[in-house]
Formats: C-alpha cells, structure tokens, sequence
C-alpha cells in the first residue's frame, strides 16, 4: 500500500450464513431435526466494496438502513473478516461503532478506560497521562468508580465517545456516534470533531446527519444493499442520495433521521 494511503479496500465483499426458515411448521420442524438438517441463508452484506482514503482524509458514509454501512466500518476495524477481497489499514486505529460495544457492564467507567486504552495499543504511562483528560471531556465525575451497569446510555455513549477520541489515534473510525448525551455534550463532541479533523487525522464517519458529513468530510461515500452506489465530494453524494430518498435538503435531513 502507498505510504500516502491510511486505508485501502479492495474488492472486499462480506457474506453471513445465518439459520432461517419461513413460517416453519411443526412437522417440517420435526423433519429436519430429525435428519439433522438446517435451513441455511446466505446474506450479501457487502458486495465488491473498493475505494482508498488518502492520510488526513475525512470519509463520510451515507446509506440507508441495511445497506452495509456498519459492516463496512466493522470490516476495516478488524472485527469483521472479508469474506471475499482485502482490506489494508496503516496506523492505530481507535473505533466508536455502537453504543458500549467493548466495555463491560460488570467493571468500573475507570477500569473499562484502562482496558479501551491498552486494546487501543497504549502503555499505562500513556494511559495514565490520558485518564483525566477522558474523565474530564466525559464529565461522569464520582461514576467512573461504579460498574458501569448503573450507567444511562447517555453516560456510556459521553465515555465511549471520549474514550475513542482522546487515545491519539492516527486512523478513527465512527459509526453513528455524534448524537451522544444531551445537546451541549452533542455540541462539544461535534467541536472536538471539528478539531481532530484539523489534526490530519484519517476518519470515517458514518452517519445519517448529512449535515455532519457535508461540514466535516473531505469525501464521501453512498452505501446501497450492499454496494458502494457513488464515491465523491460530499455535496455530490448528499445531493444524489437526497434525491434518490425523494426528500429535501432542510433543517430535517440535516439531522440523525435519514
């Protein structure tokens, strides 16, 4: 991969085997356990995926629902294996992809930054130089000593978001994260957003407020059942993507719902 490259995806397809059977009956039921058969189903999440991402670039990731978006993100982060084709990452990368997704309920807020922190490739000197200012931009106070079972969702979403943010990532990699907590916490990760985008920083950004992605990405991407549809400048994809929903581009497009 070039030196010039943070990421590089090359005809990656990703395909799920999964169990189903429709309207199953009693007796077909009976049948097949008693062959020991199963009915199998394969899903096509991604089909034939290919772009690159440029060191400092910020991706934007558009989509609806089901198109493959997550499983994108997922399948450059390592989680997910292609089943078909090759993904190349260079740098550290630091991941917000749902809500809590690596913490454990059963551990502390403090205890889980510790994990998060050297999951993330960071000695205990780097972390201990890093844990206030992640307590601090979460703002959780006394709560990062309980078990974070006793947390909202706002408070998991405010430390994950912090979490990810603050370990000096080179290549971050968001799913639908940037409407955490209330709005002021909104507001400031929005900034600091805006701020590790001033950073080079390599993102991709996945989200369904095209205003996030119109304002912070360099580039962008459109995700359609499994395919990427079109790869341009944000304003380009935005506008297809709007017109192909048959919506407008106002004050609702512009937020978390499309």
């Amino acid at each position: 991969m070039s030196d010039t490259l943070s990421i590089r995806v090359d005809n990656v397809s990703v395909t799920y085997r999964t169990s189903f059977e429709k309207a199953p009956t009693l007796r077909s039921t009976m049948l097949r356990l008693g062959r020991r058969e199963g009915v199998i189903r394969e899903i096509e999440a991604l089909r034939g995926v290919s772009f690159q991402i440029p060191h400092g670039t910020v991706l934007g990731v558009v989509g609806a629902n089901g198109a493959g978006k997550s499983t994108l993100v997922r399948t450059v982060a390592g989680i997910l294996p292609p089943t078909d084709g090759r993904v190349e990452v260079r740098g550290r990368v630091s991941t917000l992809l749902a809500l809590g997704v690596g913490f454990s309920k059963d551990l502390s807020g403090r205890e889980n930054v510790v994990l998060g922190g050297l999951a993330a490739g960071l000695t205990r000197d780097q972390l201990a130089e890093k844990y206030d200012e992640i307590v601090e931009f979460a703002e959780l106070g006394d709560f990062m000593d309980l078990p974070m079972r006793t947390y909202s969702s706002g408070m998991y979403g405010r430390l994950a978001f912090s979490v990810a943010v603050n370990m000096d990532p080179d290549i971050l990699l968001i799913d639908e994260a940037l409407s955490v907590g209330d709005a002021r916490f909104r507001k400031k990760s929005f900034e600091k957003m805006r701020e590790l985008c001033g950073q080079a920083r390599t993102i991709v950004l996945v989200s369904h407020s095209m205003g996030s992605i119109s304002e912070l990405g360099d580039q962008a991407i459109w995700m359609h059942r499994g395919e990427m549809r079109m790869w341009d400048e944000p304003e380009a994809v935005i506008d297809a993507y709007t017109r192909f929903l048959d919506v407008k581009r106002d004050a609702a497009t512009t937020r978390e719902d499309v």
